[in-house]
């Protein structure tokens, strides 16, 4: 086992945008490639290529109500006290033979049906009569009425989803309307995880053993990769030895995109990782500007980016937002979601630290004299209830002494309507 002299305190801080800046610049213009896909599996997916229809949407006129089909010009002065006879021919209904009718003819239609060759109109049941095998119209239809025309939702030839859409729900709907059985969509980043700690333990409440911690940063991070759409290989947690790591590193880094580590990243004698960066890889950056955060660092294994999250839960929450969010959303083609802000009243004074932005956590109060923040955690790095406390994040930036008491911020929605 290699050992080493650690030194004291972090050599440079570089700023949220600075170090984002360096991500980017390394890795930032990933092509991840393509994959084709069935059209029911593609939600949530960015389509790489446009989708042209083939075929007309409807592809036939079809009755848009519950009636009767006829000739528009047969009912040109009908009304409730003069209407117009049609004789009634029988029922279409969706997915049957259209038919066809001649003057004074009529068919009854079921929405979604096929429009009779010769028809041109439907006149609602509710404004019809029928008696025995004839039709009493009392209300005059002009051309088309209630018909849904051939193409007139979408056309043959038309590009119905532009290449670089996150396809929602309604994407699966049109797909299935076109008739498009798969779609070719940008592959999932690959991202491996893993934490480091002889103190971690699995999610066994039952064989807990004294002075172990239960590893809930690395399921946090898990879930909030495989919430942007990236498929996690999950690599537990490792020990704290070098050449253990170093070889997980090595062996990673030819499957995965992106290797997001956790833990082992601060000072003391059993944070590995950024000296076996610095010594047998490429470390980029050691130390971000945040608090919390700070310990979060950036390297790269054999051409494979590195994220060095710490092992405080909203260290590495924060750490995950600042850096792993914006370059993931990158590789997709997209650019990350904002959450919604508010204003608010700070209910008491916050200190911070210049040079260093804040992620101030706050729940949110309602009174008569208006919105207020109050925070829940003005220090501790590692109490994740905190996070599922809280109602927002007031983001102190790097140029303030902190917040006054009565003065008004924004605050980054977490969850809530306010």
């Amino acid at each position: 086992m290699v050992s080493f002299q650690r030194k004291k305190g972090f050599q440079e801080l570089k700023s949220v945008s600075e170090a984002l800046e360096l991500v980017m610049r390394v890795c930032g213009s990933k092509n991840l490639g393509c994959e084709r896909v069935s059209s029911k599996e593609s939600c949530c997916r960015v389509l790489e290529n446009d989708v042209v229809s083939k075929i007309d949407v409807p592809p036939y006129d079809r009755a848009a109500v519950d009636g009767f089909a006829l000739r528009s010009c047969e009912t040109f002065s009908a009304g409730p006290s003069n209407p117009a006879f049609f004789k009634l021919k029988g029922t279409i209904e969706a997915g049957s033979h259209a038919g066809e009718i001649g003057e004074g003819e009529c068919y009854e239609v079921y929405t979604g049906a096929p429009i009779p060759k010769g028809a041109d109109a439907v006149v609602m049941l509710e404004d019809c009569e029928v008696e025995r095998d004839y039709v009493k119209v009392k209300r005059s239809a002009p051309k088309f009425a209630n018909i849904s025309l051939k193409g007139e939702d979408i056309r043959a030839g038309e590009v119905v989803i532009r290449r670089g859409e996150f396809l929602r729900p309604w994407h699966i709907g049109v797909l299935a309307s076109i008739g498009e059985e798969s779609v070719i969509v940008r592959r999932k980043p690959r991202v491996a995880v893993f934490s480091t700690g002889e103190e971690l333990t699995e999610v066994d409440v039952a064989r807990m053993v004294s002075g172990k911690i239960i590893d809930s940063t690395r399921p946090m991070v898990v879930g909030a990769l495989r919430e942007i759409g990236c498929e996690v290989v999950d690599r537990g947690i490792l020990p704290d030895d070098f050449d253990r790591i170093s070889a997980e590193l090595m062996e990673l880094s030819k499957g995965a995109d992106l290797i997001v580590t956790i833990g082992g990243t601060s000072m003391g004698g059993k944070d590995l990782l950024p000296e076996i960066l610095k010594t047998r890889f490429s470390l980029i950056f050691h130390g971000l500007a945040v608090k919390p955060g700070k310990p979060t660092g950036f390297g790269v294994v054999e051409g494979v980016p590195v994220l060095m999250l710490p092992g405080y839960p909203v260290s590495a929450l924060v750490g995950f937002e600042s850096l792993a969010v914006p370059l993931l959303y990158a590789w997709a083609g997209r650019k990350p979601p904002k959450r919604e802000k508010v204003r608010a009243i700070m209910t008491r004074s916050v200190a911070s630290t210049p040079g260093v932005r804040h992620f101030l956590r706050v729940t949110l109060v309602r009174r008569e004299d208006g919105l207020f923040a109050d925070p829940i955690a003005l220090t501790g790095s590692g109490l994740l209830s905190s996070i599922t406390k809280a109602d927002g994040l007031v983001i102190i930036k790097e140029d303030l002494e902190g917040l006054e008491e009565g003065s008004e911020v924004e605050v980054e929605l977490l969850r809530g309507d306010y």
